[in-house]
């Protein structure tokens, strides 16, 4: 009797940028362990997250909305890996889940999509910019307080859609994803990193596996970026020390320069009139102490008003 190698799960979710991303893990793990097609099976999930958005709701349960059914499934031995935008990583997973790394990071930075106006300086005074994110709002009314914001959900089509029909005046968007569904040309400005700072772990695509799961961490490790893993090790460092939720408006970013680790972080206030910024540097090896002490840095001259906004 022939014995058939049961095929690896992966969990995600079904929006047209979560199932990229899970194929281009798929796609990894096959070549690197030499398995057939049917050796990496795509298990879609429908989060609370997804239900939200469909709904046109608000987001109940922040980040974690777009990952607990798939949590659940993960520790109910449905799936072997889950695959996750890093910035829709919760601070942290439930006990029983590991992130056991990370693909190559993509561009970090955010765009503009306006069918009328090429820059947000270009944008009328009063003028609405549609995101359902706190950090892009309070960056916008930074740049410019006389801007309106408005909440946008959906997938990147929709928004971009919405958009494109005059619902709002502008919306921004995560670079790395419209590169990734190859339309990039749907861009009209790319929003410079000094002054519009990204979402913590964004560009960044995290798998996680049950805890103790030497195999599945053993397989993923050949796929796995050394250098993205040490860059959100800092940022989620900086994310949980600041109890960091989608009701926080927060930016951070690490990069690399060989075994040197740069980071930068900045917390806003819902209306972004204040803003409070850290950095540090060090050896990738205390990666996560980089980000917690920077995370120290604000907590220390944070105002008790700013932080009380984002509870």
């Amino acid at each position: 009797m022939t014995m058939v190698a049961p095929s690896i799960k992966i969990g995600t979710r079904g929006s047209p940028l979560a199932l990229w991303q899970a194929n281009e893990v798929a796609s990894r793990l096959r070549a690197a362990l030499n398995l057939p097609d049917d050796g990496v099976e795509l298990v879609i999930i429908r989060t609370s997250g997804d239900m939200s958005q469909a709904g046109g709701q608000a987001l109940v349960g922040g980040k974690g909305a777009f990952t607990k059914e798939i949590d659940e499934a993960m520790l109910a031995g449905e799936i072997d890996f889950a695959v996750h935008s890093a910035k829709d990583m919760p601070t942290a997973f439930p006990e029983g889940i590991d992130i056991i790394g990370y693909l190559p990071r993509e561009d970090v930075r955010d765009c503009l999509i306006s069918a009328r106006y090429t820059s947000i300086e270009a944008l009328p005074q009063g003028a609405i910019v549609g995101t359902a994110s706190l950090r892009r709002a309070a960056l916008v009314k930074r740049l410019r307080p006389d801007l309106r914001t408005q909440v946008l959900r959906g997938n990147v089509d929709t928004r971009i859609r919405k958009s494109a029909e005059g619902e709002v005046d502008a919306t921004l968007l995560a670079l790395a994803g419209l590169k990734r569904l190859g339309i990039a040309d749907k861009a009209v400005a790319i929003l410079p990193l000094d002054t519009f700072p990204p979402a913590i772990g964004q560009g960044a695509v995290g798998v996680t596996a049950r805890s103790g799961d030497g195999v599945a961490a053993s397989a993923f490790s050949r796929i796995a970026d050394a250098a993205t893993g040490f860059a959100l090790a800092a940022e989620r460092a900086f994310l949980a020390m600041l109890d960091g939720s989608c009701r926080t408006p927060i930016a951070g970013h690490a990069t690399l320069d060989g075994d040197r680790l740069h980071f930068h972080g900045l917390y806003l206030s819902h209306d972004g009139q204040q803003s409070f910024t850290a950095s540090g540097s060090g050896s990738v090896r205390n990666a996560v102490a980089i980000g917690e002490a920077a995370a120290r840095d604000i907590l220390a001259i944070l105002p008790p008003d700013i932080r009380l906004q984002n509870v």
